[in-house]
């Protein structure tokens, strides 16, 4: 394990230098990893896996779409490629990664087919940590482990191809073997992870929907929704309010950050944009800390998951979404985003003509 230092506070970080790939391998050599679910996280975490020379299977629901992406990545039915019935049968470690509202349901399932010895894998704390809710209450003669790739299984995936790897965080909520710390970094090297952050299942849940909700999605959606609002009511075209608001940002900026840092962006844009940004971004902070303050609480307490879980089980929750999705689509800022990204592909494909 490495020690290294985050803005004056040392974390104990592993990294795939002092656990290869080979050690991991190793490790889990008797082991089948049942990866039941082929949705958000199934196909990166069991493609990588597989990748990787670890024996795994899939458990899917026969005639689903899902089912019909497995066969497409190469996952063969009766040898690879089984009910989640069956694929929970033969699986020694059990790679939980069905949708929240899936997990919930089939629990009674998988619950059945935890016998002593196996493990269990989440890769998001939602169902043990609200466990009030959910029921999900592990057999205590099993591992209970957790590894979450800080992204999708899409960009797990795609960066695992490229050589490099996503960072994950990782836990331990219930040590059955005495070996389930190890098990979980093995794991987590063996999904594709670079490098592997230790938490628990509630930090994780309650930093996943807290940044979910937040910057990573509901607050970025909203801010780009109010400031598009503000320039068209003000007289910009939508190209100039949406190229302002989202192609700027997408395009150019958030790249830069990721790659530099905000200092660094703050050091290389024009005096104008510096000056204005140093002085409004305390604004923008003090607006936001109260509401994100009430996301926080809100997830604490449990009335985030309590809404997921009533809105998610509800009979006709994915006509209602789809009508929530549709008004986001039809909008006239991802309408002029849409066709912005058109332009942006078109030009690509002229500079390959070339």
């Amino acid at each position: 394990m490495a020690t290294i230092n985050f803005g004056g506070v040392d974390e104990t970080v592993i990294t795939r230098d002092e656990y290869p790939l080979f050690k991991a391998q190793a490790y889990l050599k008797d082991e089948v990893i049942a990866v039941i679910g082929y949705g958000v996280q199934g196909p990166g975490q069991a493609l990588n896996l597989r990748d990787n020379g670890f024996n795994v299977i899939i458990g899917q629901r026969q005639d689903s779409p899902s089912w019909e992406k497995a066969l497409q990545d190469g996952w063969v039915e009766g040898e690879t490629l089984f009910s989640i019935e069956e694929a929970a049968e033969r699986g020694t470690i059990i790679a939980n990664l069905l949708s929240d509202a899936g997990q919930i349901a089939l629990w009674p399932t998988l619950k059945a087919r935890l016998t002593p010895g196996k493990t269990l894998y989440f890769s998001h704390g939602f169902g043990i940590t609200f466990n009030d809710q959910t029921n999900i209450i592990p057999p205590a003669n099993v591992d209970v482990i957790l590894v979450a790739p800080k992204g999708s299984g899409t960009s797990l995936r795609r960066l695992y191809l490229q050589g490099g790897g996503l960072n994950s965080s990782f836990a331990v909520y219930q040590d059955a073997s005495g070996d389930a710390y190890e098990k979980a970094i093995a794991l987590g090297i063996g999904v594709g992870s670079g490098y592997l952050f230790e938490t628990d299942f509630k930090k994780e849940v309650y930093s996943d929907l807290t940044g979910e909700r937040g910057v990573l999605m509901g607050a970025l959606a909203g801010i780009i929704e109010a400031q598009y609002q503000v320039l068209r009511q003000r007289g910009h075209s939508p190209s100039e309010a949406f190229n302002e608001t989202v192609e700027e940002l997408t395009q150019s900026l958030v790249p830069l950050v990721g790659e530099n840092g905000m200092d660094w962006m703050f050091s290389n844009c024009s005096v104008t944009a510096q000056r204005g940004a140093l002085d409004w971004k305390g604004r923008f902070r003090e607006a936001t800390l109260p509401v994100l303050n009430e996301l926080y609480d809100s997830v604490a307490s449990g009335k985030e998951a309590e809404r997921t879980i009533q809105r998610g089980s509800t009979p006709n929750y994915r006509q209602e979404l789809e009508v929530e999705l549709k008004e986001i689509r039809e909008s006239e800022l991802w309408q002029t985003g849409a066709t912005v990204r058109q332009l942006r592909s078109l030009k690509k494909t002229q500079e390959a003509d070339a």
